[in-house]
């Protein structure tokens, strides 16, 4: 009797044993499902173009509308981004070559990058626009640039404008500069006559303190922004139109145009 009932308590032991293991190894494979980590991209960005980025004074943490609105967009499509700091010219080789993902930086969608880099659909309109010394009273407009000395940062569609300028013989001279703060400088200095710049960047420049400069003349321009993936990268790319089109149908672009002080018919 004693026999069998240790029989029976050994074939229950074991039962219970294994029960416990395939309990556990359930467990563990939902443990291991739920701590999936989600996908992270790099987000490179120049931060010195308000308001589409730069960075808080307070937190030293990059800001703005581009980074809003990719977080957004990050949001929408269940992934994660990281922003880090690049000078503007090195963005479309870092995204080539694969040390970023996406390019969020007021990058200006046009034939030539095109070539390089696979855009989203456009996320906002924008333009160029001319800065000068607000005690300046000779330049007005682009027809009176002749002999005039020009300020513009490197790789912008502002360095472009420029030096067509410059081939058409109007500009006397093009100075690049790294980042829209020093030029900036350089033009409030009396070193350059005038700045060619984004417009909403210019705007934002003079509203945060510096009302010793002043736009003259129309809008240079016409031109839209787009987010830049690597070329080929077409999953990355899809994710992230589809992601602009939900922040887009949400309202919530309409909230970023407003928190950034930008105009309406900024929306493409």
């Amino acid at each position: 009797m004693r026999k069998t009932m240790k029989l029976v308590w050994a074939v229950l032991l074991m039962f219970g044993l294994m029960v416990t293991v395939v309990a556990c190894g359930n467990n563990t494979a939902e443990q291991e499902n739920g701590a999936a980590e989600e996908t992270v991209y790099k987000v490179g960005t120049e931060p010195t173009f308000q308001p589409f980025e730069y960075k808080d004074l307070e937190t030293d943490e990059i800001v703005g509308f581009d980074i809003d609105l990719i977080k957004a967009i990050a949001e929408e499509g269940g992934f994660k981004v990281e922003i880090q700091s690049l000078g503007f010219d090195a963005l479309i080789p870092a995204v080539q070559s694969g040390t970023i993902d996406i390019v969020a930086s007021g990058m200006t969608i046009d034939e030539e990058r095109s070539k390089q880099v696979d855009f989203t659909q456009p996320y906002i309109n924008a333009g160029l626009a001319l800065a000068v010394a607000k005690s300046n009273e000779t330049i007005k407009s682009e027809e009176d640039l002749e002999g005039a000395t020009v300020a513009v940062q490197i790789g912008t569609t502002g360095a472009m404008k420029a030096n067509e300028l410059k081939e058409q013989g109007i500009v006397e001279k093009v100075l690049t500069y790294d980042t829209i703060d020093v030029l900036m400088a350089e033009l409030t200095k009396g070193t350059v006559d005038a700045v060619i710049n984004d417009a909403a960047v210019t705007e934002s420049f003079i509203k945060s303190g510096h009302d010793d400069i002043k736009i003259v003349g129309e809008q240079m321009n016409t031109e839209q922004y787009g987010f830049a993936v690597a070329k080929g990268n077409t999953e990355l790319l899809q994710r992230l139109n589809d992601g602009l089109q939900k922040v887009m149908a949400s309202g919530k672009y309409e909230q970023l145009l407003a928190k950034y002080d930008l105009p309406a018919n900024a929306r493409p």
